[in-house]
């Protein structure tokens, strides 16, 4: 349903939360074209509100600069959002610190009106996940906040780092991005001490500080991909490699890109990964249901040939 005044109050909130912007930005956010947005500033601007148009290539909109307007108040929409989000990050535990997701939560029950609090009440008790719920990441709240902050503006962090063995080292490092996957939050960036790109658990890093030097991040890099293509490696088991007939665009599609590493090779595509029960491995591969050959290890044949028997066996009985 189409509500003209919370796209208002939108354009205003907006305005408050940013310096500038520009007519086609704040039409992307709403979803509008840019003609709606000069009529939604002239109707700002005839409640009084100073909102100034800077024209030219570069120019936009703005509030007077000094000018602050009082708190405004959630509309239902916003307030059941701001409470999905909340709840959701809650359960996936993508919050750093559980209490700061209770207490977003309760201070924005205080704010809320009656009738619309006992809705956003109601989405909390009855709201469901297929998910399952994930344990809160053990990550610093302030190491978080800042990491993110180099990231935005390519700034170079010196980092005090414990690793899987619990050696302590310094690193040097250009952040180029945060992921969160899996209950843990995870830096890719370049690692000046390895010479290269590497990832960091955040739970792991014990100080952090924010460096003069800056960095110009690689184009094209993808944080989200490198991390995962980092943790399918990580040898914490039996290597396993097979070449699976099929295209790689296909593999993508059945195979996490979190549980191996897939890659074009001479008749059809290889699959690396890291298997702790070569017999699990067996059964996960044969239900991709494609024709594959084992390069290693040789003890995943003699699986497959178990599991060949035992299904055998039961079409038998």
């Amino acid at each position: 349903m189409y509500y003209p005044t919370t796209r208002l109050l939108t354009v205003l909130e907006l305005l408050q939360a940013h310096a500038r912007l520009s007519g086609a930005e704040l039409a992307r956010r709403l979803e509008v074209d840019p003609r709606t947005i000069r009529r939604y500033v002239t109707m700002l601007q005839d409640l009084g509100i100073p909102v100034e148009a800077e024209r030219g290539r570069h120019g936009g909109y703005r509030l007077r600069p000094g000018y602050k307007l009082p708190p405004l108040l959630f509309t239902e929409e916003e307030a059941l959002a701001v409470t999905l989000g909340l709840v959701s990050a809650r359960r996936l535990g993508l919050a750093a610190a559980a209490p700061a997701v209770e207490g977003a939560l309760a201070k924005l029950e205080r704010v809320l009106p009656e009738t619309v609090r006992e809705r956003v009440r109601a989405i909390q008790d009855t709201i469901g996940f297929t998910l399952p719920a994930v344990e809160p990441a053990s990550a610093d709240s302030a190491t978080l906040a800042m990491l993110g902050e180099a990231t935005r503006r390519e700034q170079r962090v010196w980092l005090r780092y414990r690793s899987w063995s619990g050696q302590e080292s310094e690193r040097l490092v250009d952040p180029y991005g945060l992921v969160f996957h899996r209950g843990r939050w995870y830096l890719a960036g370049h690692d000046h001490r390895r010479g290269g790109v590497r990832v960091f658990r955040v739970d792991r890093v014990l100080a952090a500080e924010l460096r003069a030097e800056s960095f110009e991040r690689p184009d094209g890099f993808d944080p989200v991909a490198h991390v995962q293509r980092s943790l399918a490696s990580v040898p914490w088991g039996r290597e396993v490699e097979v070449v699976l007939e099929t295209t790689l665009a296909e593999a993508r599609q059945r195979v996490p890109s979190t549980v191996a590493v897939l890659a074009e090779g001479d008749g059809g595509v290889v699959l690396r990964a890291q298997a702790s029960d070569l017999g699990a491995a067996a059964r996960s591969l044969v239900a991709l249901g494609w024709r594959f050959t084992v390069r290693r290890p040789p003890e995943l044949r003699d699986e497959l040939r178990r599991l060949a028997a035992e299904i055998a066996t039961l079409a038998d009985e």
